[in-house]
């Protein structure tokens, strides 16, 4: 007689993605591995295709080659959230005024950013073996650049800050950040060394393409329930199912569409549009580069070369969604949001339209922290990236896979000494706040 499962967690949900990513449609169609058919088991399954589930899936490869690995996706790879990213591997904050790093403490500042630099090593060790170009993978550091006073201020102190850190940096001034991006709208900028561009979608398309067997990748494959018999974890898919001791959850807020961590992460959604492209010589400074705002929750904007034209990317504008989709008219008032701040720093690029508009999903605690570590016998949860997805989701991934077969490292001593994520606010006092506080730090934004 067949034993009955002992615990079920069913997901109430699916990703559902918003808009089409320009990074997709850049590419070359995907080649889709394969779909899991019948059933199958494996040592571990991983759930979730993105920067934490394949980093996840390398790591686990590098400490035991002889694990059997299986990576779920339920897209194709790259169509999913990391390849709606904006293709920043940051190793300093994001966010200038992050108490985290200007003046809380310097121990916790260097740990934040070892976080960081941990996930740059892991990529850049992936670039290399595989040979990938600029293109895909490009160190070139980044710009963080302000078109106000306060922006300007804040950019000084930070610079300041880190001097304090010993970390390298260079303040530019309006004349010098023209030169780079051929527009006269920005008062200043800093420069730091260590962030890494990438192409997202192509990045983690690679990263997925470089795993070897007895790791598989299965495209179009979403977990949809995990049952516990015994010893063993069921975890089923539409087509098929795979007995498994281990189970990492790698799919971010959608950990809660199966009852995980369930009232303690904020669904934030977050928007981009990326122009058709244009003639390089209508924008003078150089063809590549990218900026993050002075101020947060500002306009990232990034020049990409693609093939004989150059594209604009503009990101923007911030929305809760407890239901963790956004609609179209989300989109299209983000978009229209894009295109007031194209023009503003582009006048000379004219009435050069967007070509493509997309949203992208991110898991935010109360408390900033990852939702993190064995959360049921033989769950690991690597979720929660709290913005910076492609820097921090790389190394939530890399420290659950090294919790699970107790390897210990400066990576797992960090994240170990983290805080549960809090619960939330009971609703709608959760959805208020989030909303109003979000509406209030674009306000202090302005036009950054």
């Amino acid at each position: 007689m067949a034993t009955s499962p002992t615990k079920i967690y069913a997901a109430s949900k699916l990703p559902k993605q918003t808009g089409t990513s320009a990074w997709v449609a850049m590419l070359p169609p995907r080649r889709e591995k394969s779909r899991l058919q019948g059933d199958i088991t494996a040592d571990v399954v991983i759930i979730g295709g993105g920067f934490a589930g394949l980093s996840a899936a390398r790591r686990l490869s590098e400490l035991d080659p002889s694990l059997k690995v299986a990576v779920l996706e339920a897209d194709l790879v790259g169509d999913a959230a990391a390849g709606r990213n904006s293709g920043f591997i940051i190793d300093l904050p994001h966010e200038v005024s992050s108490d985290d790093y200007g003046g809380d403490s310097a121990a916790k500042s260097r740990e934040a950013i070892e976080i960081s630099r941990t996930a740059i090593k892991m990529a850049s060790t992936v670039a290399a073996e595989e040979g990938w170009s600029r293109d895909v993978f490009d160190p070139c550091g980044r710009y963080s650049a302000a078109i106000s006073g306060e922006g300007d201020d804040h950019l000084t102190a930070y610079a300041g800050q880190l001097v304090g850190l010993g970390e390298d940096h260079r303040l530019l001034t309006a004349e010098e950040i023209a030169e780079v991006t051929g527009t006269r709208a920005y008062t200043s900028a800093l420069f730091t060394p260590g962030t890494v561009m990438l192409q997202p979608a192509a990045y983690i398309r690679g990263l997925a393409d470089s795993l070897r067997d007895p790791v598989r990748v299965y495209e179009k494959s979403p977990a949809v329930r995990l049952e516990r018999s015994g010893t063993a974890w069921i975890v089923k898919t539409p087509e098929g199912s795979i007995s498994t001791g281990r189970i990492i959850l790698a799919n971010n807020g959608h950990a809660e569409s199966f009852g995980f961590f369930k009232g303690r992460m904020l669904h934030i959604f977050t928007f981009a549009s990326m122009t058709r492209r244009f003639s390089p010589d209508l924008l003078p400074g150089h063809r590549k580069w990218a900026a993050t705002p002075a101020l947060p929750m500002g306009t990232t904007i990034r020049r990409v070369p693609d093939g004989d034209g150059d594209r604009i990317l503009v990101r923007s504008r911030y929305t809760y969604h407890p239901g963790i989709v956004a609609g179209d008219g989300t989109l299209r008032r983000a978009g229209a949001q894009h295109d007031k701040k194209f023009k503003a720093r582009f006048p000379a690029l004219g009435d050069i339209p967007m070509e493509y508009r997309w949203g992208g999903a991110m898991a935010v605690t109360w408390n900033a922290v990852p939702a993190f570590g064995e959360i049921e016998d033989g769950i690991f949860a690597a979720c929660g990236c709290n913005g910076v997805g492609a820097s921090k989701a790389t190394a939530s991934g890399l420290a659950a896979a090294e919790l699970m077969l107790g390897h210990r490292s400066r990576l797992t001593e960090i994240y170990q000494r983290f805080d549960a994520p809090k619960p939330l606010p009971p609703q709608p006092f959760t959805t208020i706040g989030a909303k109003a506080n979000l509406a209030f730090k674009e306000w202090m934004a302005g036009a950054e």
